[in-house]
């Protein structure tokens, strides 16, 4: 796994696990970097491994270990990001960005089991369109090139037992999520996360590619510092 810290200087530490795919020289991924610095944060950022053989083993303990170093720290995650953020102890507060704790509509769960009883993990089946349509308008073209199109029936395996164990969701936590979104699920957010701590936005799977992110990063970057509290006090209606 890898992981890069950025701004040294900064004055809180800031966890950002990235989703599955997202690279921290994607454009619209080092915009989101670029806000989080400006705003004083030192950000440890974490890219996940596209293919995984084991859940705990490839994506969770590397940076549960990791975080074991600070006595605070701020925690913001997206998508599969926030499956693994999910499972991390000791933060202040928790922001999901579009949180992957369920497959999409896109992913019968009846074909999601017959694909995970095969044994391999050789990256074999095919994800689906990631395009501007899933992502969001921003998604440029160097990202579009450089999105994995393949996992394997491991990966499907480790991150559905995942998805089953979902922790208790922090009652101060905040999701942003798209009702456009063809990559998740929105249930288990509605049935963790309350609604007023839920924030809407309109575009794809990654708020950082919408073309209404300018309207969000003040709130998101409020929800860091303050929590829920920081969305029970203002109200955005998507655009």
């Amino acid at each position: 796994m890898r992981h890069r810290v950025f701004n040294d200087d900064g004055d809180t530490e800031l966890v950002f696990v990235m989703g599955w795919g997202n690279r921290w020289t994607h454009e619209n991924v080092s915009w989101l970097i670029g806000k989080l610095t400006d705003a004083g944060y030192r950000v440890h950022a974490f890219e996940l491994p596209t293919n995984i053989e084991d859940f705990k083993a490839d994506w969770l303990e590397p940076i549960a270990e990791y975080v074991l170093e600070f006595e605070e720290y701020q925690l913001l995650a997206h998508s599969s990001g926030a499956l693994v953020a999910q499972a991390l102890d000791g933060a202040d507060d928790h922001v999901y960005l579009s949180p992957w704790w369920g497959y999409g509509a896109d992913y019968p769960d009846a074909l999601l089991d017959l694909v995970s009883k095969v044994p391999t993990t050789l990256p074999c089946l095919p994800v689906g369109d990631m395009d501007r349509d899933t992502l969001g308008e921003r998604a440029t073209d160097h990202q579009l090139a450089t999105t994995p199109q393949w996992v394997s029936p491991a990966f499907v395996r480790e991150t559905r037992h995942a998805q089953q164990d979902l922790l208790t969701i922090d009652h101060d936590a905040v999701v942003f999520c798209s009702l456009r979104d063809p990559v998740i699920s929105l249930r288990p957010i509605g049935e963790r996360v309350p609604a007023e701590h839920v924030v809407l936005y309109d575009g794809g799977h990654e708020l950082f590619s919408s073309a209404t992110r300018e309207r969000y990063i003040d709130l998101l970057l409020d929800a860091l510092e303050d929590g829920a509290a920081a969305i029970e006090a203002r109200s955005i209606v998507p655009a």
